[in-house]
């Protein structure tokens, strides 16, 4: 009997995604686990995997076409299997519509005239880059946070991807091709004058930054937020990574954060309340430890997840945050990397941020948000001296939880990371 491989729902909040690009054509054969086709979702372009082996017999959705989370988008059947893939298509709601292209490339091409004249210049065409039916520009992550830091209008740059999408060869291509300034002549200074009021600048929101916009405001609407802040001697623990570090190939070196998120995955174990979902009439206490970690991508944050975080070693979950963070910058994460986080934390100790509250990612019950760990005067047994302090703020759901139960967590943490053998036995 044929599988019907729907869009997948790839996060708490995702009700539509965008084939990208089909992995495997019409005809090929595929085994489960191979990836399938890449999708866009509103925060990221994600790999599909197959849950089933056999021959892609054909695809109900085109490149570049958007389409409702579960709706069918490819049949696959054991090999030899007779399809009807027209009734399929009729019982999937009828064939999917072509992609989207460039307005430049479906613009029909003028006839020749009759009458001859002088040999003229061919008009050098403006390339218009293709967008959806909201007007946004079709262009991956990867491709809009280039043109931002290369201060590139990106509707100029033609796309070359699926239905006229704009990827990372398309704005390198743009770069190569711009010319060079000219030279700036050298002027006399000239009297600083009040110039002409600046004009406001209108910015359209991203598909990402309009989720996180719905969902933090839905977070601090519905969830009664606590704060409670605490500081960690950071002493041993930067001893013992300075240690465990040089056995360590780079891929599995342990940052700060890593020893962050296993020490409160271990606290998690240990109090469950904070690693739970408010739901109604009742705490849903989750079975798994599986610890969010923050990431800052193009225009938001995207939430990578370490699974049985406090099951894992400390150089495994290194390896994992890096892996990922680095899938989640190049707009390449895959579904497994998003999905199912019980706790997040969130991290501005490399801006040197001393301390701050985050909002509570829902439908979670707690965030750890982690400053900075900074070199500063502190009195042992009556006596100055330097010491490694990091303040961390724990903000929780007031349904689940109490201030005592969140501060003795606190403790928990504090306690792991002040006696940093704990995080490797």
């Amino acid at each position: 009997m044929p599988e019907l491989v729907p869009m997948p729902k790839l996060g708490f909040d995702m009700a539509a995604g965008t084939l990208l690009r089909k992995v495997k054509r019409e005809g090929e054969a595929v085994t489960k686990g191979e990836v399938l086709a890449e999708i866009e979702t509103d925060k990221a372009t994600v790999e599909v995997e197959s849950y089933a082996s056999g021959v892609v017999q054909g695809w109900l959705v085109e490149e570049g076409q958007s389409v409702p989370i579960g709706t069918p988008m490819v049949v696959i059947a054991a090999p030899g299997e007779q399809v009807d893939m027209d009734s399929i298509r009729a019982q999937a709601g009828g064939t999917a519509q072509p992609a989207l292209s460039s307005p430049a490339a479906a613009a029909p091409v003028a006839a020749p005239s009759a009458r001859t004249s002088a040999p003229q210049p061919p008009p050098v065409p403006t390339p218009v880059a293709a967008t959806t039916p909201s007007g946004r520009v079709m262009a991956s992550p990867v491709a809009r946070r280039m043109a931002d830091e290369a201060g590139i209008d990106i509707r100029l740059v033609a796309g070359t991807g699926p239905g006229g999408r704009i990827t990372k060869r398309d704005i390198e291509a743009f770069v190569r091709a711009a010319p060079a300034p000219a030279p700036v002549p050298s002027v006399p200074p000239v009297p600083s004058v009040p110039g002409p009021a600046l004009e406001d600048q209108v910015v359209p929101l991203s598909r990402l930054r309009q989720i996180i916009a719905r969902r933090m405001t839905e977070s601090k609407q519905t969830a009664p937020h606590i704060y409670i802040s605490a500081e960690i001697d950071m002493a041993e623990a930067m001893a013992l990574r300075k240690q465990i570090n040089t056995l360590l190939p780079d891929e599995r070196k342990a940052s700060v954060n890593d020893l962050v998120v296993k020490a409160a995955a271990l606290a998690l174990r240990a109090f469950p309340n904070l690693n739970a979902v408010f739901d109604g009439d009742k705490i849903i206490r989750k079975g798994r430890v599986n610890v969010g970690v923050a990431v800052a991508v193009e225009n938001g944050l995207l939430t990578v997840v370490v699974k049985d975080a406090d099951q894992k070693p400390l150089a495994h979950i290194a390896a994992e945050v890096k892996a990922m963070a680095g899938r989640a910058r190049e707009g390449k994460v895959q579904a497994a990397d998003i999905e199912g986080s019980t706790f997040s934390t969130s991290n501005l100790g490399m801006y040197d941020v001393e301390n701050f509250g985050a909002i509570i990612n829902p439908p979670e019950a707690g965030i750890l948000a982690i400053g900075a760990v900074r070199e500063t005067p502190v009195v042992k047994d009556g006596v100055l001296a330097p010491g490694l302090r990091m303040k961390v703020t724990c903000a929780a759901d007031h349904r689940v939880t109490d201030g005592a139960e969140v501060a003795q967590f606190l403790q928990a943490v504090k306690n792991n990371l002040e006696t940093p053998l704990r995080l490797l036995v």
